[in-house]
């Protein structure tokens, strides 16, 4: 039996190796490059953006952010603008600077537009001088030369939403923010403005190392950690618990919300502890038994709403379904190839197309009308609140005049007090209504309802006044 010899194939032996060997590279050369764009990847995370300059923590002055973030600064640069909307937003009126006020350019006076509001602040500072808010450019400056100054002292905690504080608040407090904050709080005004700088700045919204969002108000920290508690979420911490879109709302809220001074210590307090809604704020006003000030015509101890944009907005269709404040007032644009937000913070009724127009698909002359038409529903309910509370003080005037100023009187005073307060967070929250268009028209409602109970509170009083001033004697009820 003959067996067949075994034949090697040395070439295709050899060409198997060199497939081996090439599939090898191959596989090395992938796993080399997916490991170098790992890397790169984790690099590029680390910086996120290109830099010019080192940023740290106590880079204060935006002007060295803006070489990083030219766009951006360039936005934030343009709050000097003044344009008016059709109920809302300054215009520039001149001036003629003085030693004491160098400005040449301020906004209108409200006072002027609308002097029933001197009658619902008499006796208080507003009452003195009270004008249109302009952009952030101006923030610092108008706290500064404002008449309110020479009518009555104002604190340090003055300075918390009216200027870059992140490092003042550092440097006070050798390192932590809210123990600078306590020791600004008491100091005199000017005494508190000579360590600040700048108005709102990169730094109090950003982190400096990764650009993310973060809160660096002591008031607001502390205040939505009373507000999350109200809601069962204890020891909520803002800048880890918040979302991204909450933080997009959030460093808004650092300012444009409704606060107090607490105690001697002049301390910066958000009333939440019972909610947001107007309700829950007048509710802890009264159970702690605060007032801002005497009125000076019928001397009840009332309240003056400041400018509750956050506590509105969250009552409002465009908080209920996530649109947060940056969505509209600082809408994404494109630059070149980058997407980033609108520094240049305004109304969104001048800037519809990015402002509006990303979500609602309708033109902007309708979204416009809409806009306007809720506005001018506010705008005349709160007339009419207006009105009333006139109706109310003059009521009131003529039975203090009398010196009936008894149980029923008391009673007037805290129908002024609540309707007062009412009318006036609709009147000092900065969109004519346009945050929470129906919880505007109801609070106002309720004004109206409340001032016209103290009047008739005080009917027996006018009755009896008149009666005295007429000479008359009650008819006896016997024969």
């Amino acid at each position: 039996m003959s067996r067949e010899p075994i034949v090697v194939d040395e070439g295709g032996f050899a060409r198997g190796i060199l497939l081996a060997v090439l599939l090898a590279a191959l596989v090395g050369a992938g796993v080399t490059a997916l490991l170098v764009n790992i890397v790169e990847r984790k690099q590029e995370a680390r910086n996120p953006f290109f830099r010019v300059v080192e940023l740290t923590d106590d880079t204060e002055d935006p002007a060295i952010w803006g070489k990083n973030f030219p766009f951006q600064y360039d936005g934030y640069r343009r709050t000097v603008d003044q344009v008016r909307t059709r109920f809302g937003g300054s215009e520039a009126v001149p001036r003629t600077p003085t030693g004491a006020d160098p400005r040449s350019v301020v906004a209108q006076s409200r006072l002027e537009d609308d002097p029933r509001l001197k009658t619902m602040w008499a006796g208080y500072s507003f009452a003195v001088d009270f004008r249109e808010e302009r952009g952030h450019a101006y923030m610092l400056d108008d706290q500064t030369f404002t008449e309110r100054q020479h009518a009555a002292k104002q604190p340090g905690t003055c300075l918390h939403c009216h200027a870059s504080v992140y490092v003042p608040y550092k440097q006070a407090g050798g390192g932590d923010i809210v123990r600078g904050f306590e020791k600004l709080n008491p100091l005199p005004y000017p005494e508190a403005r000579a360590r600040v700088r700048h108005p709102v700045a990169c730094i109090d919204c950003h982190d400096s190392q990764t650009m993310q969002l973060r809160v660096t108000r002591p008031g607001f920290i502390e205040g939505i950690r009373a507000y999350k508690a109200s809601q069962g979420i204890p020891n909520y911490e803002v800048n880890t618990m918040a979302s991204r879109q909450e933080m997009r709302a959030y460093v808004c809220g650092q300012c444009h919300v409704e606060y107090y001074f607490q105690g001697p210590e002049k301390r910066l307090v958000y009333p939440w502890r019972r909610g947001l809604r107007v309700e829950n704020i007048v509710a802890y006003y009264d159970s702690i038994g605060h007032k801002d000030w005497v009125h000076a015509e019928t001397g009840a101890p009332v309240l003056k709403a400041q400018h509750p944009e956050f506590e509105m907005w969250n009552q409002g269709i465009h908080a209920r379904s996530g649109v947060s404040c940056a969505d509209c007032h600082m809408p994404y644009v494109r630059v070149g190839a980058q997407k980033i937000s609108d520094h240049h913070v305004r109304s969104p009724l001048l800037n519809v197309a990015h402002a509006c127009q990303t979500c609602h698909k309708w033109s902007e002359e309708e979204l416009k009308a809409r806009a306007e038409g809720n506005q001018q529903r506010v705008f005349d309910m709160r007339n009419q609140a207006m009105d009333a509370l006139m109706d109310l003080i003059a009521d009131m005037k003529s039975a203090r005049s009398a010196a009936d100023t008894g149980a029923a009187y008391q009673e007037a005073e805290r129908y002024q007090r609540h309707a007062q307060f009412y009318l006036d967070f609709v009147e000092a929250e900065n969109s004519t209504g346009f945050h929470a268009p129906q919880e505007a028209l109801r609070i106002l409602g309720e004004a109206i309802n409340l001032a016209r109970k103290g009047q008739l509170a005080l009917r027996p009083l006018v009755a009896a006044h008149a009666l005295r001033a007429s000479g008359a004697t009650r008819p006896s009820a016997r024969p």
